[in-house]
C-alpha cells in the first residue's frame, strides 16, 4: 500500500467507511482550505513565541532540546480565553470534520486537542496506539490529524500501519529516546506494511484508536511539521480516562461520562499516562 491509497473524497461516505473498516485509517485531502490553515499556523506560532499559558507539555526534555523551545500544546480547546483555544474549540466542532467523524464512528464527542510544532531536528514519536492513553470504552477513539505544513518522510511525517486496528491495545516496550520524545513503543504486527503518509496543509488523516502509528525525527534544516490533532469518541462511550473529561458535544457543550477504572494492557496495577 502507498500513501496515495490512503486517500478518499470526503463526500464519498461509503468509500470512507469501507476503507476505514478495512484499514483503520483514511486520508481526506483538502478538507480545510489553505487560508484557514494559514490562520491556524500563525496563531499557534505567535502563542509559542509568547506566553504558553500552561499549554506546553515538555515531556521532561532537556533545556537544550529544540522541543523545550517548541513543546506540544495539550488541550488548547479548553483555553477559550486564548486565540488558539478559540480556534481549537471551533474546529473541534466544525461540521466538515464532524461529518467525516460521524461517517466513520457515528455521533461523537470531542475528547482531546493537541498541536505539534516539530521543528527541524526534533525527535519523532515511537509507534503507539492512541486508545492506550484515552482508554475509551466500549469502543475506541478516533484521531483527526490535520496537516498544517506539507508532511512527508523528510520532516517526520506520520507513519501508519493499515490493518493494525484489529489488534488489541498492547503494553508498550521501551522506545529509542534518541529518535522518540516518548517512552513507549508498540511494534507493528508481522506482515502488515508501514506506510509513510504524505499530506499537504488542510489534508486530514483519520485513524482508529488501535491503529499503530508514529513518526521519525524531522531531518530537514528549514521545514517545520506542524499539525493540529483532535480525538473523538463515540457518543455511546460509557467511560474514558480522567484527563479527557469533560468531553465536548457538537454544540460545544461540556459532557461528563464515567472515568475508566481497573487494569489495562500492562497488568492489573497499570495506570496509563495522562496523555
Amino acid at each position: 500500500m502507498t500513501a496515495t491509497a490512503l486517500s478518499a473524497a470526503a463526500e464519498d461516505g461509503t468509500v470512507l467507511r469501507d476503507r476505514f473498516d478495512r484499514d483503520g485509517v483514511v486520508q481526506v485531502d483538502g478538507l480545510l482550505p489553505g487560508n484557514e490553515i494559514d490562520d491556524v499556523r500563525a496563531a499557534f506560532m505567535a502563542r509559542v513565541d509568547g506566553d504558553h499559558a500552561g499549554l506546553g507539555a515538555h515531556d521532561g526534555v532537556a533545556p537544550d532540546d529544540v522541543l523545550a523551545r517548541y513543546p506540544r500544546f495539550m488541550q488548547p480547546h479548553r483555553r477559550t480565553d486564548l486565540d488558539v483555544g478559540r480556534i481549537a474549540r471551533r474546529l473541534m466542532t466544525d461540521r466538515r470534520l464532524l461529518d467525516v467523524v460521524t461517517t466513520l464512528i457515528g455521533p461523537a464527542y470531542g475528547a482531546q486537542s493537541m498541536f505539534y510544532f516539530k521543528p527541524p531536528s526534533a525527535r519523532g514519536q515511537a509507534m503507539h496506539q492512541d486508545n492506550y492513553f484515552l482508554r475509551a470504552h466500549p469502543e475506541t477513539c478516533l484521531a483527526a490529524w490535520i496537516a498544517v505544513d506539507r508532511c512527508d518522510a523528510a520532516n517526520g511525517g506520520l507513519k501508519v500501519v493499515p490493518g493494525s486496528h484489529t489488534m488489541e491495545i498492547a503494553c508498550p516496550e521501551s522506545a529509542d529516546r534518541a529518535e522518540s520524545f516518548s517512552d513507549g513503543l508498540v511494534r507493528p504486527p508481522d506482515g502488515l506494511p508501514v506506510v509513510q503518509s504524505e499530506l499537504r496543509p488542510g489534508d486530514v488523516l483519520f485513524f482508529h484508536g488501535s491503529t499503530v502509528h508514529g513518526s521519525l525525527p524531522n531531518t530537514t534544516s528549514d521545514r517545520f511539521r506542524r499539525s493540529l490533532i483532535f480525538h473523538y469518541v463515540p457518543r455511546a462511550s460509557v467511560e474514558i480516562s480522567r484527563y479527557y473529561q469533560p468531553l465536548v458535544d457538537p454544540l460545544g457543550r461540556e459532557v461528563h461520562i464515567d472515568e475508566s477504572t481497573g487494569g489495562g494492557p500492562c497488568g492489573d496495577g497499570w495506570e496509563g499516562a495522562a496523555h
